[in-house]
């Protein structure tokens, strides 16, 4: 798998410290690592968040050890602010940063491309087309990082994490001494430093676009005058879609986006009448070949998504870009021979929570309780989020990590007679929860914040957070005497598989005039095996479907004579507490 390349890599390249928050489709990486690493002496950790993630990471290289931290894009959006002012102090060991990017998106709010990121911040960048490379390129990010004195960002997309290959590995070294911390002004950031460094960080562009230019991982394969510029997956796209057609170009390949290496580009450009640039997200390679030609007066023509015959959105696929090859040579008969016949129509799959979540219970109860109240339900990042779906219709927002307290608080300031309710899991509360916490019990704001407490990171792979004790001695972090700590006066647990608990709980907070928070416990059922199962008696079912429409379970299904349960099911009960005639019963 792409993402165990990446690990793979670091591990062979000698680093000592390993971070990461998870998030799809990162998530294997630090997985990887924590399961090979100890062996090798490597000292991985799921942090609270990215930007922690970042300077505990920036901490080890100062130190002189080779470091990493691997996220999502939008885990980068987290952890900016470290990362912009690295780019200016510089670092000692090789710190490379590993930022997932998700084009289509699949399972992000964001459709971000890193490339540009990385152009802003003025930080080298590597893009990988495939597992393996992704390896390679993982390897000399770190040493690369060491000669610029500079992080460097690997960028694989969900394809090249998600895919898997036969990769070709080294042997994992023994751990080099670190060279230890040493004190110098270079180490505080301060305006005039930063005023010096901005300089010396322009020059380092160019320093790096040198050492791109004399890699393997740009590469040209001539076949005339007329050419493809193709980075990332794109590339692998590029070459199948020319064998369908039928075709034979030349094409260049550029696995460092930015800065662009010019030589190599330079010289497949005076060799070409018109070229196509294909990459995936916003047009980082294409710009910079535009000005590349501009400045250099070469007469070639080039196309790409300026001239709209690729998109700057979406995931690409062998399709799109024979269709966009096909257009570029005004071959479009070509384009529809290229392409796939169209697959069968997906069933339609309504997003659902897994049976015996504890979030249909949470769900369901707090809407229960707020029937008759003017009532807001804002919403956070992670599984819970399908509790805006129906039947249970209660998540009204949904922004980013940590906003359902912060959006409340701004509803709560021009609509003061609105209650609102803020659900936000375990793992987000760690992450982006405690800052609009203390800000709501400062600002003596009325709201209701429901902390989901699945007892895991469920959606991105069931990794650990601070709430849970874990292997290491590390200590579990109790989130009720936290948000006591914080000066919440009204803080109810309940267990919400409980729903006339749940509901009282609900109730209780929904009245109290200040910051209320309600801390709803059960694990996930992805996390143990069930020992019990409800089963239907047909006897006193009477088909009012009242179980199916209220909460949506997967393990009911209607039958024509009333309702039946599958396998799925776990034995949570949630659907004996609300059948109206009790003819749902758990079996052993």
């Amino acid at each position: 798998m792409g993402n165990e390349a990446i690990a793979r890599g670091a591990l062979e390249a000698g680093v000592r410290v390993a971070t990461s928050y998870p998030g799809t489709p990162a998530s294997e990486i630090m997985t990887t690592l924590m399961h090979f690493g100890p062996e090798a002496g490597v000292y991985t950790e799921w942090s609270v968040n990215e930007k922690v993630a970042v300077e505990i990471a920036a901490g080890a290289s100062y130190a002189g050890a080779r470091a990493m931290a691997s996220m999502k894009q939008m885990g980068l959006n987290v952890a900016v602010d470290a990362v912009m002012s690295l780019a200016y102090i510089g670092v000692k060991g090789g710190l490379v940063l590993v930022v997932a990017d998700d084009p289509g998106p699949h399972s992000s709010q964001t459709e971000q491309d890193t490339r540009l990121f990385a152009r802003f911040a003025k930080l080298p960048v590597l893009d990988p087309s495939c597992p393996q490379e992704a390896y390679e390129m993982t390897k000399y990010a770190f040493t690369l990082s060491e000669t610029l004195n500079l992080p460097v960002i690997v960028r694989p997309t969900t394809r090249v994490s998600h895919a898997c290959q036969e990769v070709e590995v080294g042997d994992i070294p023994p751990r080099p001494p670190v060279p230890g911390f040493v004190k110098d002004p270079r180490w505080v950031i301060m305006p005039s430093l930063s005023a010096r460094q901005h300089v010396w960080l322009n020059g380092q562009q160019e320093r790096a676009r040198a050492e791109f230019a004399a890699t393997s991982f740009n590469k040209a394969h001539l076949e005339g005058p007329i050419g493809v510029i193709a980075g990332g997956p794109s590339y692998f796209y590029v070459l199948e879609a020319l064998r369908r057609l039928g075709l034979k170009l030349s094409v260049l390949k550029i696995g460092t986006p930015y800065p662009l290496p010019e030589e190599p580009v330079k010289d497949f450009l005076r060799r070409m009448e018109k070229i196509l640039v294909v990459e995936e997200q916003e047009p980082v390679i294409e710009e910079q070949v535009i000005s590349l030609a501009w400045r250099h007066h070469l007469s070639v023509e080039i196309s790409g998504k300026h001239d709209g015959l690729l998109p700057r959105e979406g995931e690409f696929n062998v399709e799109k870009v024979a269709t966009a090859i096909a257009r570029f040579l005004n071959l479009e008969q070509n384009a529809a021979a290229a392409a796939l016949p169209p697959p069968p129509p997906l069933p339609a799959r309504p997003p659902l929570f897994c049976a015996g979540c504890p979030h249909r219970g949470s769900f369901y109860a707090f809407k229960q309780a707020a029937r008759d109240l003017d009532v807001i339900f804002t919403g956070d990042i992670g599984c819970y989020t399908l509790g805006a779906a129906p039947p249970l219709k209660a998540m009204d927002t949904c922004l980013c990590m940590g906003a359902s307290l912060g959006l409340a608080q701004g509803l709560a300031r021009v609509q003061p007679g609105t209650r609102l309710v803020a659900f936000i899991g375990d793992s987000t509360f760690f992450h982006a929860g405690l800052p609009p916490l203390v800000n709501a019990v400062h600002q003596r704001v009325r709201l209701t914040v429901v902390v989901l407490d699945n007892e895991t990171t469920a959606m991105t792979g069931h990794q650990s957070h601070p709430g849970l004790a874990a292997e290491g001695g590390r200590v579990a972090v109790d989130i009720g005497r936290v948000v006591e700590a914080c000066g919440v006066e009204t803080v109810i647990t309940a267990d919400p598989m409980d729903l006339e608990a749940t509901m009282a709980a609900a109730r209780r907070a929904l009245a109290a005039e200040g910051p209320s928070v309600v801390i709803l416990r059960h694990p996930c059922p992805q996390m143990a095996k069930p020992s019990t199962r409800c089963r239907v008696n047909p006897e006193a079912c009477i088909d009012c479907r009242t179980c199916i429409n209220e909460l949506g379970c997967p393990a009911l299904v209607p039958t024509d004579h009333g309702v039946t349960i599958n396998a799925t099911c776990t034995g949570c009960g949630l659907c004996a507490q609300i059948c109206p005639t009790a003819a749902i019963e758990e079996v052993e």
